[in-house]
Order: structure tokens, then sequence, then C-alpha cells
């Protein structure tokens, strides 16, 4: 599949060690650079972490920078809160609710921009889509791309569980819009 969820947490070593992870930026981009160079078609989903007590502003834009460096077309984003239990949780230096709210809207702004241009890159191509479901309209079908992103196209209800090449034409909030190859083409719509 040229999909991969590769969860990095945060671009600053610091907090990298803080929250005992065993890898650190750099090792992380290197990773990214060996799978890209064996599979360019690779897209990239990841988990990311705000606020981790003692995060400071430039830890946070080596997380902005590291993002900005390498692309990726999903991600899972959260605020630190505390797990009883944990060592974070009884760890000096709290981040303030305020400030982990804004770093998060900051970062999921520059992911949600990445992911709408991957999600756009895919317009005009087709796609080969896993149905899964019946869709919210008459006659549509839901399914998955390689890319885990959610597709809809109108399709007859024996072709769930299929994989079936889909015309993607459209990008829409959640979801991308397509056709079934076969019909876009007779439509006059062609392959990237």
């Amino acid at each position: 599949m040229p999909f991969l969820h590769l969860p990095v947490q945060s671009g600053s070593d610091r907090v990298l060690a803080a929250m005992n992870r065993r890898h650190t930026a750099g090792q992380y981009k290197r990773t990214v650079e060996r799978l890209r160079a064996a599979r360019p078609d690779l897209a990239l989903s990841s988990d990311f972490i705000v606020g981790y007590p003692g995060e400071s502003d430039d830890d946070f834009r080596a997380t902005l920078d590291l993002v900005a460096e390498i692309g990726f077309a999903q991600a899972f984003s959260f605020k630190y809160s505390p797990r009883p239990g944990t060592p974070a949780a009884t760890a000096a230096d709290p981040v303030p609710g305020p400030v982990k709210a804004e770093r998060l809207a900051a970062l999921q702004a520059v992911l949600q921009r990445q992911q709408r241009a991957f999600n756009e890159s895919c317009v005009g191509r087709v796609l080969p889509v896993l149905f899964e479901k019946p869709g919210r309209h008459p006659g549509q079908l839901i399914g998955r791309s390689p890319y885990l992103q959610s597709v809809h196209a109108e399709a007859a209800p024996d072709r769930i569980g299929e994989i079936v090449p889909v015309m993607i034409r459209a990008v829409e909030p959640n979801s991308l819009a397509g056709a079934i190859a076969e019909t876009a083409i007779a439509e006059g719509v062609h392959a990237a």
C-alpha cells in the first residue's frame, strides 16, 4: 500500500526525550527519506501532541518545521492531557490551556492545508477504491482509496466488497467524490 502511518509526536528532540520516545526528529526524517526513496508515491500520516509539559515556543516551532518539511496526507493531533500514574502527569512546567489550544489550532491549520493539497492532487486520477457500504444518497457507495481517503461514487450495491477503479472528480470537506472509471471515461473525463 502507498500509505503509512508513522507516528512522530513532536519535532523537538527535547520533547521527544521527555516523552521517552526512542527516536529524534533527525532519525524520523531519515526514515521518511528512505521510505520515499523506495516508494515515491508514499503518503504519510502521523500523530502529534502539543503542549507536553515543558514544551517551549521553540519546541513547538520545531514541530511546525518538521511538518512543513515532511508533508502529511493525514494526521491526528491532540493537546497533551495528564494521565494518572504517568511521570508527565506530575511534571513541573505545565503548558497553560490557552497556549495548548493556540498551538493545536496552528498545527491543525498546517496539517489541514497539507491534507487538502494531497487530496486535490488526486483529482483527475483513477484510484482503486474498496467499496464498504452504502452512502448517504440513493445509489451511492462509500469506500476507501489506497491512501485511506473516504471516496463516494454512484455504484450498484452489489459492488460492496469490490475494489473498483474510480475517477476522482472533486474534493469535498470530508471525502473525495468520484465516478466509476468506465462511466467517467465514457462521459469524456480521462485519467491523468
